[in-house]
């Protein structure tokens, strides 16, 4: 019995270092990838219809600001439609209707779209939405997403000039980011998503997030790709995959940027993030065996997996803790072995930690030294409890449980 414990602990310790491999590889090319210093592209005289779309589901506090933001892009009116996806059973859709009616009175074409029943939750909505509106062009603002009104015109030159491309993600900011402890270690998380992650896989060529928010979609690789699909909680991933299965391609931009909001209550991001970690295990089950049938680079098979199993690191954390406890316990006493290989894990972990955040934290300004160690320092504990809470319910997603889709809660922030 103490060897298959043992042996569990290995395994473990193993599969972590091996998650870890995916994040050196993410900081070998960050420092070998040159910056792009070409002129950011000019837009065509004769500018496309765009549609833009916002899904909701009972968020009050945000509803309006959302609705007035995407009223106030700079776009020809003529060719810009803006349906507001209401999915609510409160006092949102009252609000809403208002702040529709007063972008109706501006000029400007925008509809308050209502459904009989939340089928397919958001990717439903946004399914159902395109349905009434055959833009070539489709935005998508989560409902506490709040775009500069030069958003639209510079992410639609990116996508414009790259006829491949099904469609640009720009990077997302955080109102509450600096509020409390737990929103500055989200945003010095997220930091190192968007001006690591996404960045050096976009430069790389190898397929990368589409985060849900804050990005436009060419409906031409949406209608190739099948369309928006419910079957998992990351329909935004599952589209991406898919469209770049079909030969499409993504573009990532650091500017212009769309500001959010963070979760601020500690059960608030366990939530958030165990929908994330099941949705990319769904995603994996779903559509890694035809990954690794298509013509793909090995790289981009390579890093897509990695990427899609690296939610996989909860529930070995958390069985790898048990299992050295338990060790211990049998052994009386921690093995020399496994001592040997904590500390190598540890060095590890620290590398991967400093090296993905604080070349993100200097290149967005966000402050001192001090500053960044202490909140780098509650970034261990977050993981933990991550690894504690969401284990069950990923290795539950990994075996095909169904999960229902789950709104993280807005304040306006």
């Amino acid at each position: 019995m103490l060897f298959a414990i043992d042996l569990v602990v290995l395994l473990c310790l193993a599969a972590q270092l091996g998650i870890a491999g995916y994040f050196f590889y993410l900081l070998y090319w960050l420092a070998d990838l040159p910056h792009a210093d070409a002129p950011p592209p000019e837009l065509p005289a004769d500018l496309p219809r765009v549609l833009v779309q916002i899904p909701v589901y009972n968020e009050p506090m945000v509803v309006e600001r959302a609705v007035r933001a995407a009223g106030a892009l700079d776009w020809p009116r003529d060719r810009l439609k803006i349906q507001l996806l209401d999915d609510s059973t409160d006092l949102t859709s009252d609000v809403a209707q208002h702040a529709i009616a007063r972008l109706r009175r501006d000029g400007i074409d925008a509809d308050h779209v209502r459904r009989r029943d939340r089928t397919g939750f958001k990717a439903g909505a946004l399914a159902a939405g395109m349905a009434l509106c055959d833009a070539p062009y489709v935005a998508v603002f989560d409902a506490d997403f709040v775009p500069p009104a030069d958003w639209l015109r510079k992410s639609m030159a990116a996508l414009l000039a790259a006829p491949k491309a099904a469609f640009v993600q720009t990077r997302i900011e955080w109102g509450n980011g600096d509020r409390t402890w737990l929103t500055r270690a989200q945003r010095l998380m997220q930091d190192a998503h968007f001006a690591v992650e996404q960045d050096v896989r976009a430069r790389r060529g190898v397929p990368f997030q589409f985060n849900g928010t804050g990005g436009i979609w060419r409906r031409a690789a949406v209608d190739d790709a099948g369309g928006w699909s419910h079957d998992t909680l990351s329909e935004d991933l599952d589209l991406v995959l898919r469209t770049h299965l079909k030969g499409w391609s993504g573009i990532f931009l650091m500017e212009p940027h769309v500001t959010g909001e963070l979760p601020q209550r500690l059960g608030d991001f366990g939530a958030q993030q165990s929908r994330w970690s099941k949705g990319f295990v769904q995603v994996a089950r779903k559509l890694l065996p035809q990954v690794w049938k298509s013509s793909w680079s090995n790289e981009a098979k390579f890093v897509t997996s990695v990427a899609l199993g690296q939610q996989l690191i909860f529930p070995v954390l958390a069985v790898g803790i048990a299992a050295l406890i338990l060790s211990m316990i049998g052994h009386g006493r921690l093995l020399p072995m496994f001592g040997s290989l904590l500390w190598m894990w540890l060095v590890l972990m620290l590398v991967v930690l400093v090296g993905m955040t604080w070349g993100a934290y200097r290149r967005l300004k966000r402050g001192g030294v001090l500053d960044y160690l202490v909140t780098a320092a509650t970034v261990p504990a977050l993981i933990v409890y991550l690894a504690a809470a969401n284990a069950g319910a990923i290795v539950a997603a990994g075996l095909g449980r169904e999960t229902e889709f789950k709104r993280t809660p807005k304040t306006g922030s």
